[in-house]
């Protein structure tokens, strides 16, 4: 499968007469292949872009284009639907996000503040886990879940995990709303779940692209201290942590599973 990693954005650099440029960037995962282009920013459209990607691509066009920036969303979005061409987008574009950090351009993104959990979705309970990395992904992948999210770039054992190493985790005991939540949160295309320390402590979801979610929070000086656990265990491994919904604790029954990673 032939996938590339593209930016389109205004560019740092202006020129000479102060005209705004907008610059494309495509990559492949290796970087082995790389494109650049730039227009004036009253040329930047969806026609230009397909004109590109075309001429990028030579006798064949990518099969995926991986997106992580939301305000060159729609314009790739339209090309690629010129182009029949998948856009994704995700904020997994690691060898592009290197590119624009060797070229000192900026890589901060706009973040709205979080928003609550919808209440009506909420579960009876939570708490948090942890699992051997070598039975993370054989053990839930072997169980009839029926929202189930492993990525293999996120397999314990393609991160260089040894199997032994402590996967952090959150369990939701989702009661009558498992469902419904699972759900929510497939749509959601979950990220990352962070602890954030504070006054009171939290747990916030990161999802699609920029979207921050609030899923907890709490004072129990206990649950803090499980947290800092949680947030430490990240850090042995690699970022790697799970999200688990399943109506109780009886472990009869899972509704949804995911892999999620810390960003960079």
């Amino acid at each position: 499968m032939k996938i590339w990693q593209v930016d389109f954005y205004r560019s740092p650099v202006q020129e000479t007469s102060g005209q705004v440029l907008w610059e494309l960037l495509i990559c492949n995962p290796t970087r082995s292949f790389e494109y650049t282009a730039t227009c004036h920013q009253s040329a930047a459209s969806s026609h230009w872009l397909a004109s590109q990607i075309k001429l990028a691509s030579g006798d064949k066009l990518p099969d995926v284009i991986q997106v992580f920036r939301p305000q060159s969303l729609s314009l790739i979005q339209a090309a690629g639907n010129n182009l029949n061409i998948q856009v994704a987008p995700t904020r997994h574009t690691p060898a592009l996000k290197q590119w624009l950090a060797e070229k000192q351009y900026p890589l901060a993104l706009d973040q709205p503040p979080p928003t609550p959990l919808p209440e009506n979705l909420w579960g009876e309970q939570w708490r948090f886990a942890t699992l051997p990395s070598g039975e993370l992904v054989d053990v839930f992948a072997e169980l009839p879940i029926p929202i189930f999210s492993a990525p293999e770039f996120l397999h314990p054992i393609n991160l260089g995990l040894a199997s032994t190493v402590p996967i952090p985790g959150v369990i939701i005991y989702g009661g009558r709303q498992s469902m419904p939540l699972a759900r929510w949160l497939a749509a959601a295309h979950p990220v990352a779940l962070n602890y954030i320390p504070g006054d009171p402590n939290g747990l916030v979801l990161e999802a699609a692209l920029v979207d921050r979610w609030i899923v907890a929070t709490f004072t129990d000086p206990d649950v803090a201290a499980a947290g800092k656990v949680y947030e430490h265990r990240q850090q042995q491994s690699r970022g790697l942590h799970f999200l688990l919904v399943q109506p109780d604790d009886s472990g009869m029954t899972y509704t949804g599973f995911w892999l999620l990673t810390a960003e960079n």
